[in-house]
């Protein structure tokens, strides 16, 4: 198809003005293959953990029957290596008939049936990013289709093997076309990843009509490196970014890793902590057969996912960087609530760190806060009040601000108190 014809279509499907779903007012929640399961495709020799049909059913399962799904992680997320190596004789996407012998379809029901939804995977491109078949810009409406047929709920849309045209085409081509299917599908976009990631290659107004969220930066793996490379990134460029975030339309700075092999106690908390501030995604990658019992009490932890998951859907911003390698990070939510979450990127021992709420631009007045991971609250505090919290290396303290009306939770905790002002954490 020649781009003048491209052209054309895009001004030809319903729904031209881009995305109109009225999906994901608050970050999505779910699993996702990648990080853990990457592409194992050898399930003769690794039946349990090969992509496969088996897979995304056992994770299915454990969210609908080991309290998951109840908390709001209510999307099964399938990623690159499920297709067959070719497209069927009608041009469409297939999975692998011996990894998938149900079909996607089937897969779906199955996920649907326990009350969860189906997300897959797609690549803007000439093959997807580990060789399988992409998405040229002739099959864009035909994929779209297909996806809808089979009752997905969430399309990632990669963009390897693919140029910037075809990119800037591409990406709004699969939106309209979404739309057109009449079925509700979340449109994630890897545009701003391939474009650098900021203005002005990126144009967030314009993303934010077309896609629901999109990953701005690189991939995450299996390391406290990786994360803080993330985090970094995101807060040493949040005047561009975080005005892009909202409901609808959110930055992704990729997967949970919590519960994998890279992350201690400490800063499996953290990363928890730093993505429920930041409004992103809580999507993890991990497996859920094997999880331990202290990986599983950070995930499923109520306050933090509340916070994630206001509906102000303001993304959070860091605050200060002291020179005792503590930093800070604020996140408003509603009933004027706050959030707060005081980060070590020490490597020697506890850190106590000592400052007030003044310090940190709240007005005057009384405050009580929660925190998050212990389950302590603390009564009595003012805008002068000196407060020390104790940070371990590599970890945070969390503080849930709250206020005369319950603070929103997901899963619902009753936090009633009695002040008018708000704050975070203390000790």
């Amino acid at each position: 198809m020649g781009y003048f014809q491209v052209f054309l279509l895009l001004a030809l499907i319903p729904g031209s003005t881009g995305l109109d779903n009225g999906l994901l007012r608050t970050p999505p929640m779910g699993w996702m293959a990648w990080e853990r399961f990457r592409c194992d495709i050898d399930c003769r020799k690794d039946p349990t953990n090969c992509i496969s049909e088996k897979l995304f059913r056992d994770m299915a399962d454990r969210l609908s029957e080991d309290g998951w799904r109840e908390l709001g992680y209510e999307y099964v997320m399938i990623d690159d290596c499920w297709m067959s190596m070719q497209r069927g004789s009608d041009g469409r996407l297939q999975p692998d008939p011996d990894r998938f012998p149900g079909g996607i379809a089937n897969l779906a029901r199955y996920i649907h049936d326990r009350g969860l939804k189906l997300g897959i995977y797609a690549d803007m491109g000439s093959a997807t990013c580990m060789g399988f078949p992409g998405t040229t810009l002739d099959k864009v409406e035909l994929d779209a289709q297909t996806f809808a047929s089979w009752g997905v709920d969430y399309l990632k849309f990669d963009g390897c093997h693919s140029n910037a045209i075809e990119q800037s085409i591409g990406y709004p081509l699969m939106s309209k076309a979404l739309n057109w299917t009449g079925r509700p599908i979340a449109y994630s976009c890897s545009l701003p990843a391939y474009l650098g990631g900021l203005p002005p290659n990126v144009n967030y107004s314009y993303l934010g009509n077309i896609c629901n969220l999109w990953r701005n930066y690189d991939d995450i793996e299996d390391s406290w490196a990786s994360v803080k490379s993330i985090l970094d990134w995101y807060s040493t460029n949040q005047d561009d970014l975080q005005p892009a975030a909202g409901p609808g339309h959110w930055n992704d700075p990729d997967m949970l890793i919590i519960g994998n092999f890279g992350l201690s106690l400490d800063q499996a908390q953290a990363q928890m902590a730093l993505w429920a501030i930041m409004a992103a995604p809580l999507v993890m990658s991990n497996d859920l057969r094997t999880l331990s019992a202290d990986a599983r009490a950070i995930l499923q932890n109520r306050v933090a996912i509340g916070i994630n998951q206001d509906p102000r859907g303001i993304q959070g911003r860091r605050l200060l960087q002291e020179l005792g390698h503590i930093e800070v990070y604020w996140r408003p939510l509603s009933h004027s609530a706050n959030a707060l979450v005081f980060l070590s990127l020490r490597q020697d021992m506890p850190y106590l760190y000592r400052n007030s709420l003044a310090n940190l631009n709240f007005p005057a007045g009384s405050f009580e806060a929660y925190d998050v991971f212990s389950g302590k609250t603390l009564s009595g505090l003012t805008d002068h009040t000196i407060f020390t919290v104790s940070i371990n290396p590599s970890g945070v303290v969390m503080c849930s601000a709250v206020g005369e009306a319950n603070l929103p939770l997901r899963g619902s905790v009753d936090l009633k108190i009695t002040h008018k002002k708000y704050s975070a954490c203390s000790y």
